[in-house]
């Protein structure tokens, strides 16, 4: 009797007969590819598609306003100009951009909050809800009703004299030409640099100040005399850079008025002042130095 050898019985069951498996598809990949063909598309209802949508538009606001809101914090911002004070540079109404990232410097233009009774006259019309969130955001210019612009003529250690004797400005040694930017009036006439004498050395971590139109500018000068708790006579004359929001770089509106601000020539050449700069300023002025 023959006997069949184990590798006949494998020969003689039949065989199964299977295809290639697709390239690069592993058979578990394989089962969802055909189950996701199998289930079609979903269809959205329109209000789906409307909720969709609102969620979408609120979080892309949100957004926005945080952006937004970090812009003005940490880089730029506007103001209103709300006076005359530095004429013919700013006009009353101008929108100037501020920004927030420079170090101050001689000649610039910069807002910073008031140091204390520098502001006088009626604060501005308050806006409402709607218009104090676009302000925040910046959208709307700030109405500066805490804040002032003006010119940094001296920084910390400088000593500046008005007047030489041609009736200039000087900052350590170096007599300023404003011609560019005091205030002119129509028929061409330029304001004196000042018409209030004093000499003054610029304290630590302090700046001196002066408007573009020097005969309607309540700016450092002005506060020379200032007697204030916690601080000697003259101080409040001379602004504390931590109270500074930025440096003005740009008229942006109106568009008739739009320019850049830049920081005239005349402070490239302006020497070092004295190193360190003195704890308490150092003031000689007489009584005009309370305007």
């Amino acid at each position: 009797m023959s006997r069949v050898s184990s590798e006949s019985d494998d020969e003689l069951r039949p065989r199964q007969e299977v295809g290639p498996e697709p390239a690069g598809l592993e058979p578990e990949v394989l089962g969802r590819h055909e189950a996701h063909e199998d289930a079609g598309p979903r269809s959205m209802t329109f209000g789906q598609h409307v909720l969709a949508f609102a969620k979408e538009l609120v979080v892309v606001v949100i957004g926005a306003v945080i952006v937004a809101s970090l812009l003005r914090g940490f880089v730029g911002q506007m103001f209103l100009i709300p006076s005359s004070s530095m004429e013919n540079t700013l006009l009353i109404n101008d929108r100037v951009a501020v920004e927030k990232i420079s170090s101050v410097k001689r000649g610039e233009v910069v807002v910073f909050a008031d140091p204390g009774g520098w502001l006088s006259g009626p604060a501005p019309a308050e806006r409402g809800p709607v218009g104090r969130a676009l302000e925040f955001v910046g959208v709307l210019p700030d109405t500066g009703t805490e804040h002032l612009i003006k010119r940094v003529i001296g920084l910390p250690g400088d000593e500046v004299i008005c007047c030489d004797d041609k009736g200039r400005i000087t900052v350590n040694g170096q007599a300023l030409d404003e011609s560019g930017y005091l205030y002119r009036a129509a028929d061409g006439t330029q304001v004196a640099p000042s018409e209030i004498p004093f000499d003054v050395v610029v304290p630590a971590d302090r700046m001196f100040v002066m408007g573009d139109h020097r005969n309607n500018s309540r700016d450092s000068r002005c506060h020379l005399n200032d007697e204030r708790s916690g601080g000697p006579k003259g101080l409040n004359g001379f602004v504390s850079l931590d109270l500074v929001v930025g440096r003005g770089f740009a008229v942006v509106w109106p568009l008739s008025s739009a320019s850049r601000l830049r920081i005239p020539a005349t402070f490239d050449t302006v020497p070092p002042g004295k190193k360190p700069a003195p704890a308490q300023p150092q003031i000689d002025a007489g009584p005009e130095a309370s305007c």
